[in-house]
């Protein structure tokens, strides 16, 4: 029978770097709400 529980016992399919995964996903994040912050200024100054 399989050990389930021992984490040796299985394989890392994929491995991956989590810091870089959390960079790129904080980086596309700040891109993202500064697109929209620029946007939207922009739309208030064509506003006024």
């Amino acid at each position: 029978m399989e050990e389930v529980r021992n984490p040796e016992a299985h394989l890392n399919e994929e491995p991956r770097n989590d810091f870089i995964d959390v960079a790129v996903g904080m980086a596309v994040t700040f891109i993202g709400f500064m697109v929209i912050a620029i946007v939207f200024t922009l739309i208030s100054y064509a506003v006024q």
